[in-house]
């Protein structure tokens, strides 16, 4: 057998990303009848497919020799050694607190797709990240076509479970439990498009989906990938015209995205019983003394796989976190998130990708209020991107990094 890594991890890619269109089936079904589903009585057998699908990949890399060969080097392993330490450090003191196994467990969900991120860096240091990024979204409009004939329909004809659309139905799902994880993946495809040339149409509809879901992290986060492509094509001398006035930009939409005429809910300020609300009462309830606040109080005890098995408040100190950032202070500590936050500027100081800023970004907004590596595939996207960013480096003699994804004429002819 022989394995062409060019050829086969594109459509690897795009066969787990289109797992998530039927991971959630019986969901979808549901809510296209009106019935919300509690958590405890979703059905998770479709959504092994992820898992499997993933298994997949990483089987993939391991036969790959140059994948397997990149993986295996001593600055790879030291820094996988180091997050390993901590993170076994977590789960005793979480064991340590008479927590269920599966407590701590849970907490490492946002590890799950980390091996996308490894496959991602490689394939970059390979010299390879372009062309099966292109190759990537070539496939990825697929299913983009199939998510947006499903949206309208929905925003026009289902019913208001989450609130209603500006198209006068039912906020969209697609092939997601929720608005929100529609939201978010439409926002991450629209991302990738923005990375490739040639794909704006599939850019702009992704953002129309984006923003037709009502989801307000969805909307900043397409707003965020819309302002660093018109930032791309200003001149130099003209860019401050636009970073000048982006603070207040950013305030503008979020109260754009907080009014019910974009998100269709009647509970959308977020200072009323919402995220803000929620944050207040955590540190205010859960953070007891600096051993809480260094090392968290209890991996795990913020992730929504535990909400979902035992029910809210099972345990003391849980709670649904909502933010990637409170479910590493809980489960992580401030060490952990300091650790997170670094590593993001590492990746900036690190690469020479073009568009390092917007997908560091990204990962940095869409993090916020929203804790995307919990959700798929929103998550398995993002961690190949920041993977691909990061081993994306400066090749030897090259003075100049490119102004967007070029292919070496290697690559170009294989594309042609």
């Amino acid at each position: 057998m022989r394995i062409r890594l060019e050829k086969d991890l594109p459509a690897l890619l795009f066969l787990l990303v289109c797992a998530s269109t039927v991971a959630a089936l019986p969901q979808v079904e549901s809510a296209w009848k009106g019935v919300k589903e509690v958590y405890g009585q979703q059905d998770f057998g479709l959504r092994i497919l992820r898992e499997a699908m993933l298994l997949v990949l990483i089987v993939y890399a391991f036969l790959e020799p140059r994948l397997r060969q990149g993986a295996l080097t001593s600055s790879v392993l030291a820094f996988m050694a180091v997050i390993a330490s901590y993170v076994l450090f977590e789960v005793g003191y979480a064991l340590y607190l008479d927590l269920p196994l599966v407590v701590p467990m849970a907490g490492l969900r946002v590890f799950e797709y980390l091996p996308l991120a490894l496959i991602g860096f490689v394939t970059s240091r390979l010299g390879a990240g372009d062309y099966v990024l292109v190759k990537f979204a070539s496939y990825l409009r697929y299913f983009i076509a199939l998510q947006t004939v499903l949206a309208i329909a929905q925003a026009l004809w289902a019913p208001p479970l989450f609130g209603v659309s500006f198209l006068g139905g039912g906020r969209p799902f697609g092939t997601f439990v929720s608005p929100n994880l529609f939201g978010a993946c439409m926002a991450t495809c629209a991302l990738v498009f923005s990375l490739v040339p040639g794909m704006r149409n599939w850019l702009a509809v992704s953002v129309f989906l984006a923003l037709l879901s009502g989801s307000r992290t969805a909307f900043i986060s397409s707003l965020l990938v819309m302002f660093f492509q018109i930032y791309a094509v200003l001149r130099p001398r003209d860019r401050w015209a636009l970073i000048m006035p982006a603070p207040i930009l950013a305030v503008a939409a979020l109260l754009l995205a907080s009014s019910p005429m974009l998100s269709g809910r009647d509970d959308a300020d977020p200072t009323q019983d919402g995220r803000i609300d929620l944050w207040q009462r955590v540190f205010a309830n859960h953070i007891h003394d600096p051993m809480d606040l260094l090392f968290g109080w209890g991996l795990g005890l913020s992730s929504n796989t535990i909400n979902i098995l035992f029910g809210a408040e099972h345990f003391p100190g849980q709670f649904d976190s909502d933010s990637l950032y409170l479910f590493l202070l809980n489960g992580y500590g401030l060490i952990g998130l300091l650790a997170y936050l670094l590593f993001l500027w590492i990746t900036t100081r690190m690469s020479v990708h073009a568009h390092k800023g917007l997908v560091v970004m990204f990962i940095f907004v869409a993090g916020l209020t929203f804790n995307m590596w919990e959700y798929f595939p929103q998550n398995a996207l993002l961690m190949f991107l920041w993977g691909s960013v990061l081993g994306t480096r400066r090749k030897p003699g090259a003075a100049t990094v490119p102004a967007g994804p070029v292919l070496s004429p290697a690559y170009r002819q294989r594309w042609s």
